[in-house]
């Protein structure tokens, strides 16, 4: 174990939201950590778990003094049976490092992660080489592929977490049945750290699609709803399904020599799976979409696109971005009505899925974010959803909820906060309603 001695870039100790600076510890194993752990408990100190330190702005800010668990150390692949399509890593692996790993066994997790590169500038942060299995798994992270594959829950089937006196505890195993007790891999994926550091993951996985193509589709704003019901109940069974609005389309789409027509919206469908299905797929809808003809992108002609869509969740060119979580049926009608409000946002949906992600430029103030904001969750609260901050100054979050309200849920995340972080040890006060 040892205080941050190499990387200059980080330096040896941390800010997060102002807060600090925060030491940074490195613990080169499980036993390591669970030594920096139980000394936490016994001074009463935090620990503020960090990966690639890519979604360091999510968050409300820390509340007591502590240190920053730097976990990239933790970095080795365990187990990988290629045959059962499972594999084994510490929670430090680079996400990057392990499709890669994966790939030379035609295997892959099919969760998208942006990289946090700039899309209107050379690559100034190598973020995807950053983003870290347990930064990932914190946070949820997902992208357009939710869709036709789900989120990270989906594919978690065993976890190992260090709990508030240092000890490692195991849930789920290394197989795809597993049936026995609760399921905490679902409970842990998402909770931002507050439940204890993960040390190791389990991933049942995927095989590496034999082809993959992008129809894009313009269309102008009253017949965006129309035409994403359109491709819904199509014959077609897209893997992806996401929407832009025209700024979004500007900037995301630019650089990959896609027609952009002036003022209009960009849907576009994503296919994986055979040569044969994908192919039919695309026919197939270009065949009912009818007089509409769509850009299809197929094979590596599509790459570029489909990178473009995933990096756009982290466009680093911006001050305030939102997430909205909505029924599907309801995105194009909250889309619509954010784009009326703040015609300047640059707008995407999983339009398949329900989330909106929204990045707001421009001369955006304190005051003027928290009254669109009061406005969008209005929204979304009719389609029974909800709108989270996930980036914005920290000097504007004792005015900005960035958690939104708090629901019906919140005792029920109190009373699991309570059971396995007593002493409030991991991530204090930076989770929904102050956990």
């Amino acid at each position: 174990m040892e205080l941050w001695p190499g990387d200059r870039s980080m330096g040896s100790t941390l800010e997060i939201d102002g807060f600090g600076p925060l030491p940074l510890v490195r613990p080169g194993s499980a036993a390591e950590l669970g030594e920096i752990v139980r000394a936490a408990a016994s001074n009463g100190s935090a620990l503020y778990p960090l990966g690639g330190g890519t979604k360091l702005d999510l968050g409300n800010p820390p509340t007591r003094q502590g240190n920053v668990v730097d976990m990239r150390a933790l970095n080795q692949v365990i187990d990988f049976p290629a045959r059962d399509m499972t594999v084994t890593v510490q929670a430090g692996m680079a996400v990057a490092s392990l499709q890669e790993i994966l790939a030379h066994e035609k295997l892959r997790l099919p969760i998208d992660v942006a990289s946090l590169r700039s899309l209107t500038l050379p690559a100034r942060r190598e973020g995807a080489q950053q983003s870290t299995v347990g930064g990932v798994l914190a946070t949820n992270e997902s992208g357009p592929r939710r869709l036709g594959f789900g989120t990270l829950r989906d594919y978690v089937i065993g976890i190992s977490v260090m709990n508030d006196e240092g000890r490692e505890f195991k849930a789920g195993g290394r197989v795809v049945k597993n049936v026995a007790g609760y399921d905490l891999c679902k409970l842990l994926v998402g909770s931002l750290g507050t439940l204890g550091i993960i040390t190791q993951v389990t991933f049942k996985l995927r095989p590496l699609a034999d082809q993959h193509a992008l129809a894009a589709i313009p269309c102008a704003a009253e017949s965006l709803e129309e035409l994403v019901n359109r491709i819904h109940g199509s014959r077609t069974r897209p893997v992806a399904l996401e929407a832009l609005n025209p700024s979004a389309a500007s900037v995301a789409l630019g650089q990959v020599s896609l027609p952009l027509p002036t003022g209009h919206w960009m849907v576009i469908a994503g296919y994986e799976g055979n040569h044969t299905a994908v192919e039919w797929q695309v026919r197939e809808l270009a065949k009912e979409l009818g007089a509409v003809t769509p850009e299809v992108r197929i094979g590596d002609t599509a790459e570029p696109l489909w990178q473009a869509l995933i990096e756009f969740n982290a466009w680093p060119e911006t001050k305030v971005t939102f997430k909205a979580n909505l029924l599907p049926s309801a995105t194009a009608a909250f889309c619509a009505a954010v784009d009326r409000l703040a015609p300047n946002t640059l707008t995407k949906a999983h339009a398949g899925s329900g989330i909106v992600v929204g990045h707001l430029t421009g001369d955006w103030t304190r005051d003027r974010t928290a009254a669109f904001l009061a406005v969008w969750r209005e929204l979304a609260g009719k389609a029974q959803g909800r709108v989270i901050v996930t980036r914005c100054p920290w000097e504007w979050k004792n005015v900005i909820n960035v958690w939104g309200p708090i629901g019906g849920d919140a005792w029920l995340m109190r009373e699991v906060k309570e059971k396995f972080d007593p002493h409030g040890i991991f991530n204090p006060g930076r989770f929904y309603h102050g956990i």
